[in-house]
C-alpha cells in the first residue's frame, strides 16, 4: 500500500454496499485517511458478515445468523465511519457527483454528493422464468434475509414442518445445503441439469467421487434434469422436470448468481466480457473517481492473464482494500487472483486452483494431468485416510497449470495453498517439486502426494 498524499483529505467517499467489499474499503479508507468524511449506504439491515457461513446456520452447524456478523453498524459509527443501513442508491450521477438515496422505512429520497464513489453491490441469485413464483416454500440464498426465510420455512406453518426438499443447481451452494437440509432431517433430492454436480469447479472424475459422496449419504442425485416448472396451490408441493416429477414441500433455487451492475451502468462505466464491472489494477472503473470492487467485478486470472468473473469472499475483501487505499489517495493495486476454492460434502473435502484439464483444453493450452492417490499422513500412523490430487501442467515449459483434491478427510485438501501460492509467481511443476515441505508422520508421508504427483507429472511431460 502506498503512502499517503500530502494533500491532505480526500473528501466525501461515499461507498454503496457493506458487505464485504464495501466495509473492506471503508474501514482502509478511514485508516489512511482519518480526516476524509467515509459514508456507506447499504439496503438491507446488515452490514459485514460470512454470507459463505450461511449454509452452516441452516444445518446446525453454527448457532446463529448473529454469529456470521463481524461488524455492527454501531461498531463501525464509532470508528467514525457512516453507516446507513435500509437504504437504497436507486441511481447515480457521475457528471453531479452525486447519488439518489431512498430511505426504505422513511419512503424518502435525497440526493447525496461525493467526491469518490465505490459501487460494491456484489452478485444476486439467477432466478429463471420458472422460479419468478408467488408460491411459499421456494427459496434462494444469498444474503442473512434468505437464511431467515428459509429457517423459518423449515420450522413451518401450525407445526407442520417439511419433509422433502429439492435443491436445484449442484454448484457451491447446491451442495452446501444438499448436507445442510440432510442434517435437518428432510429427504433431499437435489438435480442438476449438466451431466454431473460440481461441473465448474473439478474435472468429471472427480465430479463423480462428489456424487458418490452425495449418494453414499443419502442425497437422490439426479443429473441431466431440467426443471420446467413448479407445482403447488399457495405452497410448493413439487417440482415439475423433464424427467417427470419431484415432489417436494421446499425447493431452493441455486443454479448461480449475476452482478449487480445496474448503478455501474447508470454511471457510465464499462462492463466486461464476462458481464461484471470492467477495472483497472486499482479498481477504478472507466469513469474517472468511480470505483467498484467485490462480486460484481472482474479480476485478473494470473495463469490465462485473461479476465474473469469468480465471486469469492477473499477476493472481494482484497478488492475493497485496494480501492479504500486508492480513494483516500493512496497507490494500491489488486494483483489478481489464480481461482482457489475449496468446499466440504459431508466428509469429502473438495478444493482446486488455476485450471483444470477442461479448463486448459477449452483454452487451447498443451496441457496434461496425472492422478495420484496416497494418503493424507504416513500409512501406518493412526486413521490415515485416502486423498486424490490431480496435478495439471503446460507441456513444453513445464508451467503448473492446476491442481485439484478430493479427500474423506475435508481438512486434508487444503493442501491446495500450496499450489495457489506457486501459481501466483508461475512457477514450473520442477520448483513444487522442490519446494521444502513439511514432514512428520501425522500430517503427511516423507513424499508428500503434492511432491509424489509433481514427480509424475514431470516424467509425463517429458514424453508427451
Amino acid at each position: 500500500m502506498g503512502a499517503k498524499s500530502a494533500a491532505g483529505s480526500t473528501g466525501r467517499i461515499v461507498i454503496i454496499g457493506g458487505v464485504a467489499a464495501g466495509m473492506s474499503a471503508a474501514s482502509r479508507a478511514k485508516r489512511f485517511d482519518p480526516g476524509a468524511e467515509v459514508v456507506v449506504f447499504e439496503r438491507g439491515d446488515y452490514i459485514s458478515y460470512g454470507a459463505c457461513g450461511l449454509p452452516y446456520v441452516i444445518g446446525g452447524e453454527v448457532e446463529d445468523f448473529d454469529d456470521l456478523i463481524a461488524r455492527t453498524p454501531e461498531r463501525m459509527r464509532g470508528q467514525g465511519i457512516g453507516i446507513r443501513t435500509g437504504h437504497e442508491v436507486t441511481g447515480v450521477d457521475a457528471k453531479a457527483g452525486t447519488v439518489t438515496v431512498l430511505d426504505r422505512a422513511a419512503g424518502r429520497t435525497t440526493t447525496e454528493p461525493f467526491d469518490r464513489l465505490l459501487i460494491a453491490t456484489g452478485v444476486r441469485a439467477v432466478r429463471p422464468d420458472w422460479a419468478h413464483t408467488t408460491l411459499s416454500g421456494v427459496h434462494v440464498l444469498r444474503d442473512i434475509p434468505d437464511g431467515q426465510a428459509i429457517e423459518a420455512s423449515l420450522q413451518g406453518k401450525d407445526g407442520k414442518a417439511p419433509k422433502r426438499a429439492c435443491i436445484v443447481g449442484g454448484g457451491y451452494i447446491g451442495l452446501e445445503m444438499a448436507e445442510a437440509l440432510h442434517a435437518r432431517g428432510l429427504n433431499v433430492v437435489l438435480l442438476e441439469k449438466g451431466p454431473e454436480v460440481a461441473g465448474r469447479m473439478l474435472d468429471t472424475q472427480l465430479q463423480r467421487r462428489v456424487r458418490a459422496e452425495l449418494e453414499a449419504k443419502g442425497v437422490d442425485v439426479r443429473c441431466g434434469t431440467a426443471v420446467e416448472g413448479l407445482t403447488g396451490e399457495g405452497h410448493v408441493t413439487g417440482v415439475q422436470t423433464s424427467k417427470g416429477l419431484v415432489r417436494a414441500d421446499l425447493v431452493i433455487v441455486a443454479v448461480g448468481v449475476k452482478p449487480n451492475t445496474e448503478l455501474v451502468k447508470a454511471a457510465g462505466a464499462r462492463l466486461g466480457k464476462t458481464g461484471a464491472v470492467a477495472v483497472n489494477i486499482r479498481q477504478e472503473t472507466s469513469v474517472p473517481g468511480i470505483y467498484a470492487a467485490g462480486d460484481n467485478s472482474e479480476s485478473l486470472h494470473r495463469v490465462t492473464r485473461r479476465k474473469v468473473h469468480i465471486p469469492l469472499g477473499l477476493t472481494a475483501n482484497r478488492m475493497g482494500r485496494v480501492a479504500g487505499v486508492n480513494m483516500a489517495g493512496g497507490d494500491a493495486t489488486f494483483p489478481g487472483i489464480v481461482g482457489t476454492a475449496i468446499f466440504k460434502v459431508f466428509e469429502l473435502g473438495a478444493a482446486r486452483t488455476g485450471l483444470t484439464q477442461a479448463e486448459a483444453d477449452a483454452l487451447g493450452l498443451k496441457a496434461v494431468s496425472v492422478d495420484v492417490d496416497s494418503t493424507d499422513h504416513a500409512g501406518y500412523y493412526g486413521d490415515s485416510r485416502p486423498i486424490h490430487v490431480r496435478l495439471t501442467a503446460e507441456v513444453g515449459s513445464g508451467r503448473l497449470l492446476g491442481v485439484q483434491l478430493v479427500s474423506p478427510r475435508h481438512i486434508s485438501v487444503k493442501r491446495v495453498d500450496v499450489v495457489a501460492a506457486l501459481l501466483h509467481r508461475r512457477s514450473t511443476v520442477q520448483h513444487l517439486f522442490d519446494t521444502d515441505l513439511a514432514y512428520a508422520p501425522p500430517f503427511s508421508g516423507v513424499w508428500d502426494v503434492l511432491l509424489v504427483a509433481a514427480d509424475k507429472l514431470n516424467r509425463k511431460i517429458k514424453t508427451a
